[in-house]
């Protein structure tokens, strides 16, 4: 197989891109249906259509420039440029719809050929139907071409492609030398024949008129330099059709009548100087493009076969073969021609144009799509050095293009797409290994992150505590021992906030630790993939566990905010490891987070249905906390049969008056709990808090219980009195929280 789907003695430069580009610009839609278009529409309307349809091509053309001088363009044109910046899949995608849109046109062009040999008919020395005629002189044509192409390749294309756009060029010259076919010629630019056709129907029509940029595109790999003739050789082509469009509808406007306009596709040789000059243009343009479209296509299937984008092996390898000598594609333009002829046996122009303007449409708005993802996504490695400006052509050029696909022919517009996503499936099945749709949104995440972390940043000074919602952070060198410090950030982080999880690794950052935290980081990841968790997970390397603690709650984490509440986990039969944190509590204090201690035993989290929260006396700040973690867990899938119950303990004495304060808040909205899930437990002097919350809470599936700062002095036997229960959150509020 070649190296590359470029030719070797490549020496073509701006021009043949040019003259490829404006042969089918000038081609067979603005010899045989220009006029129709403005019969059914009228002069306002056809301005209208070139106008949109520049709107689409124009910003094109800006992207295939500035896309094609930031890489080094092969073979390939405008599906090496999707490919190269979408990935294979979507590329492969993308660019066999493309293919298909290309070997179609050479059918399309071949058949507008054989419409010029209506003026041959009444010097025919015998009677033929005109249909019967023209098919056998599209099909007699269609071998002709074939087999130059086949035998000579693209040197006598191009050598042809210059003759046959001189004449183009000549008959657009008499043309406008020619003068009115009527006396009283109608100058009414809204004017149209009756019952004409919908203006998207006709701008379907009139679409193909404006693919004359990957026609230039795709002589790619012929190019001595493409990046200066790409964007050179377009946009030139661009911007003279686009002025030749609106003078030749003006002309044709101010030379007949509408009716004459929608009832003649030739009316343009009634109106030219020498009217036979416009059968031979329209034999030029369509011969032209048909020669443009048939060295194109095959490139595009040729590099398509080198970069195996098929399923099948052996074909890539058949297809992407070329000549020894320029590496002419050979076997794809074999494939190429057996699609043309099938389309040329159909015959009908505007059943072919209808499918070319669909994938053609598609194709616009795919190259606008990556200028614009590669603007919004500032990837440094994205470096044109012809370069637009504004991102926001890029982005109305796509989206106008795929709102023209639905206005166009919705039923066609849906089969295209479906057509290529299935593709898209077939090609990503069987290519698995390479990048597809990640690739193309990658660098527009990474850019909408950073402005929203920016945002967030900026937008947190103005935040009222009543607007708390987590940014939780937890900390253990444990992470491989035990999982639920890791799930229960999952829960709190899941729907309503952000966890940031971060596995400790004791020791001096050498290579040595580096290495050893990147390994256990990507373990904890692949583990992390098995869960239904949206955690952040990093690594800290520190010589003291104070130090680690230090450098986590100063990060900002994956939230663009500081941490407001860190999670400690130790398990019931290991409670000094809880010593750490608890020494470290004054970090948290200066930092004002709010802390929780997660006491977690063999029962672990149970069924995941009973949350018990006891809320004492003495837990004034902390309440409101617990009782939204509580219900912010419940938020996770994992909880969804879950269900809050709350214990009050009171004083006997206090019990009804604080029985009706939780009911009041119930009702006013405030805590999403049943009132018969309230409780309250009376509390006398001498009674034991711990034996009341084992008795109620043995076989809860989460106990949420409040500490203060003063509880930390009294050191780990605080928090290990609890034995024989299911998991425990002890929670500390740095101040209060409102419920709204």
């Amino acid at each position: 197989m070649q190296k590359a789907v470029t030719n070797p003695n490549a020496t073509f430069g701006s021009m043949p891109v040019f003259m490829t580009a404006i042969s089918t610009i000038l081609g067979a839609i603005l010899f045989l249906r220009f006029g129709w278009a403005v019969g059914h529409v009228g002069f306002l309307g056809v301005l209208t259509i070139i106008i949109i349809g520049h709107l689409v091509t124009i910003p094109t053309a800006l992207a295939v420039a500035e896309i094609a001088t930031n890489q080094k363009v092969q073979g390939g044109g405008a599906y090496y440029i999707i490919s190269r910046s979408f990935g294979l899949n979507i590329g492969g995608a993308i660019g066999i719809a493309l293919y298909l849109s290309q070997a179609i046109s050479v059918a399309f062009y071949i058949i507008a050929f054989g419409e010029a040999f209506d003026a041959v008919l009444p010097y025919l020395p015998f009677e033929i139907d005109a249909a019967t005629f023209k098919k056998a002189v599209t099909l007699i044509m269609m071998t002709l071409l074939s087999i130059i192409v086949v035998i000579r390749g693209a040197n006598i294309g191009m050598k042809a492609l210059y003759v046959v756009v001189g004449i183009l060029f000549l008959s657009i010259i008499l043309f406008f030398m020619g003068t009115s076919t009527s006396q009283n010629p109608t100058f009414l630019f809204r004017e149209t024949t009756q019952n004409p056709e919908s203006f998207f129907y006709v701008f379907t029509i009139i679409f193909p008129a404006f693919t004359g940029i990957a026609a230039g595109l795709g002589l790619s790999g012929d190019l001595r330099d493409p990046k200066k003739s790409i964007p050179k050789g377009t946009l030139w082509a661009t911007l003279i059709g686009m002025v030749v469009y609106v003078a030749i509808a003006y002309k044709l406007t101010i030379s007949a009548t509408p009716d004459d306009l929608a009832g003649d596709q030739l009316i343009m040789q009634r109106i030219a100087i020498w009217g036979p000059i416009i059968p031979i243009g329209l034999a030029a343009a369509t011969l032209s493009s048909a020669i443009g479209s048939i060295l194109v296509a095959p490139r595009t299937l040729q590099a398509i076969g080198f970069d195996n984008i098929l399923p099948y092996p052996n074909l890539n390898k058949w297809l992407s073969k070329g000549k020894v000598k320029d590496n002419d594609p050979v076997n794809g333009t074999l494939v190429t021609i057996a699609i043309a002829y099938f389309f040329v046996v159909i015959g009908d122009v505007n059943f072919v144009a209808q499918i070319i303007s669909m994938f053609f449409m598609v194709t616009y708005g795919a190259i606008c799509l990556i200028s614009f993802l590669e603007h919004f996504a500032a990837d440094p490695s994205y470096r044109p050095t012809f370069k637009l400006n504004n991102w926001y052509y890029s982005l109305a050029g796509a989206l106008l293009s795929f709102w023209l696909m639905f206005k166009m022919n919705l039923t066609y517009a849906i089969i295209s797409i479906l057509i290529m996503v299935v593709i898209y499936l077939i090609i990503s099945k069987y290519r698995p290994e390479r990048r597809g749709l990640e690739k193309l949104f990658k660098g527009v995440v990474f850019q909408l992150s950073r402005q929203i972390q920016i945002f967030v940043q900026r937008a947190n000074k103005e935040e009222q505590e009543y607007n708390w919602r987590p940014f939780a952070v937890c900390v253990s060198a444990d992470s491989f021992e035990r999982q639920s410090a890791f799930d229960l950030l999952g829960w709190i982080s899941h729907k309503y906030g952000f966890g940031t999880y971060i596995h400790y690794v004791e020791g001096f950052l050498n290579s040595t630790t580096y290495h050893q935290s990147k390994k256990t980081l990507d373990r904890l990841i692949g583990r992390a993939k098995g869960s239904n968790t949206r955690v952040y997970i990093d690594t800290v390397i520190s010589p003291s566990y104070t130090s680690a603690i230090a450098q986590v709650i100063q990060l900002s984490g994956i939230s663009g905010k500081g941490s407001n509440l860190i999670l400690f986990e130790f398990p019931s039969d290991k409670p000094e490891s809880l010593k750490n944190a608890l020494e470290n509590y004054i970090l948290f204090d200066s930092c004002k987070m709010d802390v929780c201690f997660l006491n977690t035993s063999l029962k672990g989290f149970g069924y995941k249905k009973e949350i018990h929260v006891w809320i004492g006396r003495h837990d004034f700040h902390n309440a409101n906390l617990m009782v939204l973690l509580a219900y912010i867990i419940l938020g996770h899938p994992d909880w969804k049969k879950g269900f809050i119950k709350i214990y009050s303990l009171v004083p006997a004495q206090e019990t009804e008056e604080e029985k009706k304060k939780w009911l009041d808040r119930i009702k006013s909205g405030r805590l999403p709990i049943a009132p018969g899930n309230v409780t309250m437990v009376p509390f006398k002097e001498g009674d034991h808090k711990e034996s009341i919350v084992k008795q109620q809470s043995h076989d809860a599936d989460l106990t949420i219980l409040g500490f203060s700062s003063e509880d930390i002095n009294k050191g780990i036997d605080r928090f290990t009195k609890y034995d024989n229960m299911g998991n425990i959150l002890f929670v500390n509020a740095y101040r209060k929280k409102e419920i709204e």
